[in-house]
């Protein structure tokens, strides 16, 4: 192709266990709401993943009626910590023999091999990358800041500049805003333990699957003769039973949801005095339409937005949105892509 303006690019989104792939053209639509995914198969070593992933690009082409030739970059989304750009760091979720690899190089070499020649590569933070494509959505042309909060088994967080680039940081740590203390005095809750050894109370306990433990047995002196507090069930099975709990007006799991949310209410209005955006998006399994009812999920943006609301300088309270996402697994994948497409119009503007 003779212009960027007909290709495409394609976004992997490379996970511990599964590696989807996605793509946009260069308009920034997305091609297909439909992602190729397949196994990482990080067992296997680091090339099975490099193979894994050029095949998911392949079968992404090919699903769509498109060809390498239209294909003017590529975006990879894999999680962090990295030793430098495009080197891999110990990680807890891949073999201890990934840490120094250079998967940017890697993927460069194996896609310039099935390609007939060298292909753009960006790659970055999955939860960076997601943000990406949840602040083209929100946004659509306007320029605006966008900051996704995501909690899962972790906290996801993400910030996007008017220009459609995440917050990358000087040592690539930018946006780790999960290891933030929370303000645990207006929470009434004390420090929690956090996976990442940080003892100041990270907000990523008291948003996430990871702190339900101790969040569930705080709650329950509250509540002695919930019919968990004598369960034998183990805590893991306890803790993600109460999603659904939820969905059925358990008061235990609604109380437990709602200082989920005033937690990253909280956290919301300090980063908005930090990034000062437009939006926020929120993420996650608990504004997830498939899994939690209407009633639910505006009971949890709302104590979200009603708890940041007053710690809001007076020109935001007005001014900044908190919205839902609505892309779901759609968005690392799209979110790279999208980034591969953003660099080359800086590159070339």
């Amino acid at each position: 192709m003779s212009s960027s303006l007909s290709g495409i690019y394609i976004g992997t989104d490379s996970g511990a266990t599964t590696s989807k792939t996605g793509g946009v053209r260069a308009d920034g639509s997305i091609i297909s709401m439909q992602l190729r995914q397949s196994s990482t198969n990080s067992a296997a070593g680091t090339a099975a993943v490099i193979r894994g992933w050029v095949e998911g690009a392949e079968g992404f082409l090919k699903d769509n009626g498109l060809s390498w030739d239209q294909v003017r970059g590529v975006g990879l989304a894999i999680p962090g910590p990295y030793q430098r750009y495009g080197v891999l760091d110990r990680s807890a979720n891949l073999p201890p023999a990934f840490a120094g690899w250079n998967f940017h190089q890697e993927y460069s070499a194996a896609l310039a091999e099935r390609a007939g020649r060298a292909i753009p590569l960006v790659a970055g933070n999955d939860g960076n990358y997601g943000g990406v494509a949840e602040a083209a959505r929100v946004r659509g042309e306007r320029k605006a800041g966008v900051v996704m909060l995501a909690p899962g088994s972790g906290l996801g967080c993400a910030y996007v500049d008017p220009n459609g680039l995440p917050l990358d940081g000087d040592n690539f740590a930018g946006m780790e805003a999960g290891h933030m203390p929370a303000a645990v005095h207006l929470l009434g809750l004390p420090t929690y333990r956090c996976g990442c050894g940080r003892d100041w109370g990270c907000i990523e306990a008291y948003t996430t699957i990871s702190g339900l433990p101790q969040l569930l047995a705080d709650v329950l002196k509250r509540h002695p003769g919930h019919e968990l507090a004598t369960s034998t069930a183990t805590d893991k099975e306890k803790v993600l039973s109460l999603r659904s709990r939820a969905q059925k007006g358990d008061a235990l799991a609604l109380e437990i949801f709602d200082l989920q949310a005033k937690a990253l209410g909280l956290h919301v209005a300090s980063l908005a005095v930090a990034l000062d955006p437009e939006f926020f998006v929120i993420g996650g399994g608990l504004i997830d339409p498939e899994a939690t009812t209407p009633e639910f999920r505006d009971r949890y943006l709302g104590l979200i937005r009603s708890t940041a609301r007053p710690y809001l300088f007076p020109g935001q309270r007005n001014n900044i949105k908190i919205v839902p996402a609505t892309l779901g697994e759609l968005s690392q994948a799209i979110g790279a892509a999208l980034v591969s497409l953003y660099t080359e119009r800086l590159r070339t503007a």
